[in-house]
């Protein structure tokens, strides 16, 4: 296991540098930042060309990101155009969005897994069909739709909920955008469960322990559930850093200023250290969410042995 886990770790470091290098590059190709700084007048020559050198962007872009990638070490992930510290801009959005995307996950997994459980043990049952239809309704609506019909009637026709969370974002107020936020993947997890528990319902193994005369709930738990939720885990897993990432049009809905609402704002003024800083994190969330992953197969089938 210990050997494994030094392989991982190993191979995490080219994945961490090619991705963040395919970021500061793509943020780069995006527009001039003085240009966004300066808004839509024109800045003189004069002033470009000091807040160039002032922020490192009049040097090669092979240059800037060694140069980033030496401070991002340090624990310094640089200053925003209007002078804030990156770190600062974190320090209040990741604990909002990982709040948020806590809710979110708690809602596939709950919900998920149990109606996928109910539907893969009665296929072609009525209920099978309703939820079938259900999933297939949730993945083809956008989320921006769900958001603002859940926004427009739970939280100005009926009063429900308020229609803007508090700065604070309490963990109460961010159930309805947790729920928006998991929609999808809530779906794709209940259609992904069913069709493993299905599956693994006719394998000899199952058969076995019926045959012994364990209780059908330990069969169920011990042995059918258990097997059936490794590919639900991956998806799980892989979808966190999706949800955290992703989280920018549920966030825009219902006024979250987390880390969607952050990556907005330096996207729309093309604020590279913001965005290249944001998404590097997202990437170290990535990586390690994906290594937790793979440890835990050993754990849901004890078959699975790392070398």
């Amino acid at each position: 296991m210990g050997r494994y886990v030094i392989r991982r770790l190993l191979q995490m470091i080219p994945v961490f540098f090619g991705a963040t290098l395919l970021i500061f590059l793509m943020v780069h190709v995006m527009g001039d930042p003085v240009a966004g700084l300066c808004g839509e007048r024109r800045c003189d020559p004069a002033t470009a060309a000091r807040l160039r050198r002032e922020f490192g962007l009049d040097r090669p872009v092979w240059q800037q990101y060694l140069a980033y990638m030496g401070h991002v070490f340090t624990g310094d992930f640089g200053t925003a155009f209007n002078g804030q510290r990156v770190t600062e801009l974190m320090g209040t959005a990741f604990p909002i969005t990982i709040r948020l995307t806590l809710v979110a996950i708690a809602f596939e997994i709950v919900i998920g897994i149990a109606l996928g459980v109910l539907t893969g043990l009665r296929r072609g049952h009525p209920m099978d069909t309703s939820v079938l239809l259900l999933t297939l309704v949730v993945i083809s609506v956008p989320t921006f739709v769900t958001g603002l019909l859940l926004q427009l009637l739970l939280g100005v026709h009926w009063g429900v909920i308020r229609p803007s969370v508090s700065p604070q974002a309490a963990l109460g107020e961010l159930i309805v955008p947790g729920l928006v936020l998991a929609s999808v993947s809530l779906a794709y997890v209940t259609r992904l469960t069913r069709t493993t528990i299905a599956e693994n319902k006719r394998s000899d193994y199952v058969r076995t322990a019926i045959a012994k005369g364990l209780p059908r709930r330990r069969v169920i738990i011990r042995h059918l559930l258990r097997n059936s939720l490794i590919p639900v885990v991956t998806f799980i897993g892989t979808d966190i850093g999706s949800l955290m990432g992703g989280a920018i049009v549920t966030e825009r809905i219902f006024n979250i200023h987390g880390v969607g609402y952050q990556l907005y704002q330096g996207i729309l003024r093309q604020n590279t250290q913001t965005v290249v800083g944001f998404v590097t994190v997202l990437v170290l969330v990535f990586l390690i969410a994906n290594l937790l992953v793979d440890l835990l197969y050993a754990v849901l089938d004890p078959r699975i042995r790392y070398a």
